[in-house]
């Protein structure tokens, strides 16, 4: 009997579960075949603060996630370990937020050319650390997956996942991106920061191995992101929140519209899950809702549709949850992030899902 076969005999799923462990789950890093990757960092966030607080909180509140899945019965034996949240991120997180902080503050109020020698630093100090971020992700995420793990990541802000993306990249010669977002995160070098979280998808672009981006639940954008999409000769294909309501509302069915999306996914996928692509009322913290939204068993109802098409997941991430003064985004964030670690191991051949 392997480590893992003894660990899964000797745990109970109805009882309550290992404490501080992801889920209550018994796996450590060795046993375990899906790895999180937390980042607790939002230093160019530019409204609302409070999702690098989003991993510790999930962390907690996924103790209160019910392990049985009604369609993929052995969910939990997967194994799903969460890598340990550095107290350091939080410092360095806190030291550049500031500084980032009172960039934007300027670039508010500033009705000037004028700059002090102070400020007009701020943006390469940031983009240096966020640089150094990047690699620090990658590099986690390769370690992993040249292990054979699979890999997630768990933000913090949306600029946190282009590591894990750039060590996939390694590792597949082609693949696509399936976006959940109120945003389109195509600007560049938003408010003047290369890795800002508005431009994820537009640095996510900048990789050759990526062929496609599908967008989903789009409703807030700017003119630039528009005329981007509009050239990208289909390498970007946006689902907007707006087309989609017309379209349930003039008789089409979730499945059509889901299938619809579907078409234009590569065989290998990647999902970027942004909570604020989510109606707010599963976010309420979040830290720059949109009226509008996707509710959340539509959205699962897509990633089980991806995974029935035959496509792979091939890694995924999660972020924008900020707790806010209760858990309420957290327990959404936590169960979402279940789901979407069984529907990754389905794709992939580790777990069976019940048609």
């Amino acid at each position: 009997m392997t480590e893992k076969e003894e660990i899964i005999s000797k745990f109970d799923p109805n009882a309550p579960g290992t404490s501080g462990n992801l889920f209550g789950l018994p796996f450590n890093n060795d046993t375990a075949e899906l790895i999180i990757i937390p980042v607790p960092w939002e230093v160019t966030v530019s409204y609302t603060a409070g999702t690098a607080d989003g991993p510790e909180a999930i962390l907690e509140a996924s103790a209160q996630v019910d392990l049985f899945v009604k369609d993929i019965p052995d969910a939990w034996k997967l194994g799903i370990s969460m890598l340990p949240i550095s107290p350091g991120f939080k410092r360095e997180n806190e030291k550049y937020r500031d500084l980032a902080a009172r960039y934007i503050q300027w670039l508010e109020e500033n009705e000037e050319d004028w700059i002090s020698d102070e400020l007009k630093v701020i943006p390469s100090t940031v983009n240096e650390i966020c640089e150094k971020l990047n690699i620090y992700v990658k590099s986690q995420a390769l370690k992993q997956l040249e292990q054979g793990k699979m890999v997630g990541l768990l933000g913090g802000d949306h600029s946190t996942p282009l590591g894990l993306m750039s060590a996939l990249s390694e590792k597949y010669d082609n693949f696509g991106i399936l976006q959940i977002d109120a945003h389109a995160d195509l600007r560049k070098a938003y408010e003047d920061f290369t890795y800002s979280h508005a431009s994820i998808m537009y640095n996510a672009m900048e990789i050759q191995q990526i062929t496609k981006l599908v967008q989903v639940g789009i409703r807030d954008f700017c003119e630039d992101e528009a005329e981007y999409i509009k050239t990208s000769n289909g390498r970007v294909v946006t689902f907007y929140d707006e087309d989609l309501k017309s379209a349930l509302l003039e008789g089409y069915t979730w499945e059509n519209i889901c299938n619809n999306i579907i078409t234009h996914l590569p065989e290998q996928v990647y999902i970027s899950f942004d909570i604020d692509g989510l109606d707010p009322k599963l976010c309420p913290n979040t830290g720059t809702p949109v009226p509008g939204g996707l509710e959340y068993h539509q959205v699962m109802y897509l990633f089980k549709q991806v995974v029935k098409s035959g496509r792979k997941i091939i890694g995924f991430d999660l972020n924008e949850v900020s707790p806010g003064e209760d858990e309420w985004d957290a327990n959404v964030g936590a169960r979402i992030l279940y789901q979407m670690s069984n529907l990754m191991a389905v794709s992939q051949g580790k777990l069976n899902m019940v048609v």
